[in-house]
């Protein structure tokens, strides 16, 4: 039980106070933020609520109000995260029934993202402009994304160790926290540990560009702190320089799932390299490009039936 909860006291209190006994510490930082994101809404939308002034109505009315500025899935993670504060407020007699019953999750209509990606000449173009010199650098970072779909924190944490030549392949095991102090952190999701085969030029390249590193030290950390902004700077000079579109480093990823998809691989597959934690995410991300191959395959379903005699 928290400490000396009272039912009249404040719901956003208690709140607080719940976030930091049952979340401090057992949760990754960018999941602990998105509590955190919450409590300050909460702080906006219900100031003054009382823990035994929340019932059906009231609940449903602060979702309602944060709808208003929020897209569905938006609100539906906002409801999750109160979701577990409110049920233990319940089962400790502060709240008399679960206001969370029966809940509606409205929201504004989603903005149509389409995500932003090269073609494979572009791409082609991207890759031959830049410069892979003897030592590492950033180039040669934007170089393995491209190749291999990773995220960027997963990037960043690789070590020389990660690479298994004899194999042709890249272990997937940790990330890099560049978004905090550095160090490795564990992986987004279980499905986020993964081997990723590499063409053999690219294991030819890396042999030798790994050639006495530390195994056990990020290749592309040369100082504790990484900027995601740094990277992607680098690679839109490239695409000016190369008069192709300016994608951004997660631009990288779309782009090397897109060609795959493009080229037949199976959606399956696809999600498996880029580590999704099920086909779901992968399908909804590349749904356009799924709708664009569809397409291809009615044309080549019309052209096999005309042939029929």
């Amino acid at each position: 039980m928290l400490e000396q909860t009272q039912r009249t006291d404040l719901f956003c209190d208690y709140y607080v106070q719940w976030v930091h006994v049952y979340k401090e510490g057992a949760i990754r930082k960018v999941t602990l933020d998105k509590y955190l994101l919450t409590q300050t809404w909460l702080t906006r939308l219900i100031p003054e609520l009382r823990l035994c002034d929340m019932t059906r109505i009231t609940y449903q009315q602060l979702l309602n109000d944060y709808a208003k500025c929020h897209e569905r899935q938006t609100t539906m993670d906002f409801h999750h995260q109160l979701k577990g504060a409110i049920l233990d407020a319940v089962d400790e007699g502060l709240i008399d029934r679960d206001p969370t019953r029966k809940v509606i999750i409205k929201g504004k209509q989603p903005v149509e993202k389409k995500i932003k990606y090269l073609n494979q000449f572009e791409l082609h173009t991207l890759l031959i402009g830049l410069d892979l010199g003897k030592e590492v650098n950033w180039d040669w970072f934007i170089l393995l994304v491209a190749k291999t779909g990773m995220r960027f924190s997963e990037a960043l944490a690789l070590t020389s160790k990660d690479f298994d030549f004899s194999h042709q392949s890249l272990s997937i095991s940790k990330t890099w926290d560049y978004k905090g102090e550095g160090g490795f952190l564990p992986t987004k999701n279980k499905s986020s540990v993964r081997k990723i085969q590499i063409d053999w030029k690219t294991v030819v390249q890396f042999s030798e560009l790994l050639k006495g590193l530390p195994e056990d030290k990020p290749i592309f950390i040369k100082k504790e702190k990484v900027y995601n902004s740094t990277v992607n700077d680098i690679l839109e000079r490239h695409c000016k320089k190369n008069k192709i579109p300016v994608i951004s480093v997660h631009g990288l990823r779309h782009t090397h799932a897109s060609l795959l998809l493009f080229a037949g691989v199976s959606i399956g597959s696809v999600a498996r390299r880029l580590g999704h934690a099920s086909m779901t995410t992968t399908q909804k991300t590349y749904l356009h490009i799924i709708h664009e191959l569809e397409n291809q395959d009615v044309d080549l379903v019309m052209r096999s039936l005309s042939s029929l005699s």
